[in-house]
């Protein structure tokens, strides 16, 4: 890791990344929970069979983008913990910016 300003590039552009992915998980796992919400609200009042279907498969549909977005995010988090740990190796790194924004968004995300 002799080259330091792509090292700081590399580090701000995948702290972005598993920031963004992040929060498309929280937004998918919300999401779950209205049309969960929602399903449960149309076999409560006794729908018709096709409003049951359909919020039946958007939960299916949500609950593939929860998996989706999670091994999406397990994937970057783990490229930048990669980074992160090489980037301490350099001393000229140690205490970079980026490399404590990066350590902080691992710990926001493992959380």
């Amino acid at each position: 890791m002799s080259d330091i300003p792509a090292a700081r590039r590399q580090l701000k552009i995948k702290a972005g990344v598993v920031k963004r992915l992040s929060k498309e998980h929280t937004l998918y796992r919300k999401e779950a929970e209205q049309q969960q919400q929602k399903l449960n609200k149309f076999i409560a009042a006794g729908a018709e069979g096709w409003d049951i279907n359909n919020g039946t498969r958007m939960m299916e549909e949500a609950n593939r983008m929860i998996t989706d977005s999670a091994n999406r995010l397990g994937k970057a988090a783990g490229e930048l913990r990669d980074l992160v740990v090489a980037a301490k190796k350099e001393p000229k790194l140690a205490e970079d910016e980026e490399l404590l924004k990066a350590e902080e968004v691992l710990e926001e995300t493992s959380a």
